[in-house]
């Protein structure tokens, strides 16, 4: 058996996908035939623009819903208001850095809601549609730091932590349906936020950008090399395939290695 990879007729919710991995992934299933329903918490015309671009290059129908995804009924609004979803990618996060002691109660709070609580609202309204369409697909976008840890980042780190497990959670509880739940667990990726802190760190360090690169920023990820927005949307697009109908409950690592160590 072959196997080619058609998402016709298919519809993917991706959270936080106005930039970054998650418009990676956004333009990659609807390269593969995926209808599309961009988000994020602004509501700009350049938000609906993107929409309108998806639809253009690939042929695909394409919608940007916003929802503020710090907040439980914003978050399962957006899939009721996008009326069908037959593949959930969950990517919307933030970060904060500080120690312990300092770290800030409303940045916890924030981080929790966004990282780990808003793929839980989701998921509770997405996987109804899926069973009554008799096929679905969850993907969550966990980390690296979804399988260890770094000090100073501990609500990051909780949070997808904790995405792993509702993964899991979710594959056990959709086990014997055709209805599969994973998460891609990216080191350090390419997107337009990480290219913008690379020539204040060249600064900051007095080194040139790939002494930046190597040294500083990838001192984790073995390979040396970003992960790209397109490997993110790629490996989205082969477990949404009937190759990966079997690949559930797992964590899929692009981390150059990271993990490994």
């Amino acid at each position: 058996m072959s196997f080619e990879i058609s998402l016709s007729g298919k519809t993917a919710i991706v959270t936080g996908s106005n930039s970054g991995i998650g418009l990676g992934i956004a333009r990659e299933l609807a390269r593969a035939g995926a209808d599309i329903v961009l988000n994020s918490f602004t509501d700009n015309a350049e938000d609906h623009d993107l929409a309108k671009e998806i639809a253009q290059e690939t042929g695909v129908t394409a919608r940007y819903i916003q929802a503020d995804m710090s907040k439980a009924d914003e978050c399962r609004a957006l899939i009721t208001k996008a009326g069908t979803c037959d593949i959930l990618i969950n990517n919307a996060g933030i970060q904060h850095v500080a120690g312990i002691p300092d770290f800030p109660v409303e940045k916890w709070d924030a981080i929790i809601a966004i990282n780990l609580s808003s793929a839980f609202h989701t998921t509770a309204i997405a996987l109804p549609m899926m069973r009554a369409a008799g096929w679905g697909r969850v993907i969550n976008i966990a980390s690296a730091h979804g399988l260890t840890a770094s000090p100073y980042k501990s609500a990051y780190i909780a949070a997808k932590h904790g995405i792993v497990g509702l993964t899991k959670t979710t594959a056990l509880e959709t086990a014997k349906e055709p209805i599969t739940a994973n998460a891609i667990c990216p080191g350090y990726v390419l997107t337009p936020i990480v290219e913008k802190q690379i020539p204040d760190t060249m600064k900051e360090y007095d080194m040139t950008r790939e002494e930046i690169i190597e040294n500083v920023m990838l001192t984790r990820q073995p390979s040396k090399e970003f992960a790209t927005v397109e490997q993110m949307g790629g490996t989205a697009t082969f477990l949404c395939s009937d190759a990966a109908a079997q690949i559930t409950g797992t964590t899929i690592s692009v981390d150059g290695g990271w993990t490994a160590l």
